[in-house]
């Protein structure tokens, strides 16, 4: 018994340690998977015409006409990641930018679930787990979130 309790000692040492660089992780997911979206967005924006014919053509946004579905995807992949970089509203940005990716999912599905197109599927759950971390546990430590927190508890 005393072995195991020395190794969950251990156990919790090496947990300590490692809770300690949750901020630098979310950080850096809450600006890799920014980056995923702004290129895209910028991408959609600074081609608008391709876009348009993307939308009308290719993209099949539920309940929503092509050419308002064009700007909406291009302001929510341009958007939501500004609150992610700053970590300001974080979890309105990592939600605003989860739907972002549903709807591109459902959008193009024939075209991503289809075979052959696996790792194309596979970045945008990539994406969406990302994105589901920073929703659930926030954009951490190193956020304007965080900072507006602890100065509203100072009064």
């Amino acid at each position: 018994m005393n072995f195991i309790l020395k190794l969950s000692s251990l156990h919790a040492a090496l947990g300590r340690a490692l809770d300690r660089l949750q901020p630098l992780l979310l950080l850096g997911t809450r600006f890799y998977v920014g980056w995923q979206f702004t290129k895209s967005g910028w991408l959609k924006y600074s081609s608008w015409d391709t876009t348009l014919g993307l939308f009308r053509d290719e993209y099949h946004v539920p309940l929503l006409p092509p050419d308002v579905a064009a700007v909406m995807g291009t302001c929510g992949e341009l958007g939501f990641p500004i609150l992610l970089y700053l970590g300001l509203f974080g979890r309105v940005g990592a939600l605003g930018t989860l739907f972002v990716n549903v709807m591109a999912v459902i959008s193009y599905r024939q075209v991503l679930l289809s075979e052959g197109f696996e790792a194309a599927l596979g970045q945008h759950v990539l994406w969406g787990f990302m994105l589901l971390v920073l929703l659930v546990f926030g954009p951490g430590r190193i956020s304007l979130d965080a900072l507006l927190e602890r100065r509203a508890r100072k009064g």
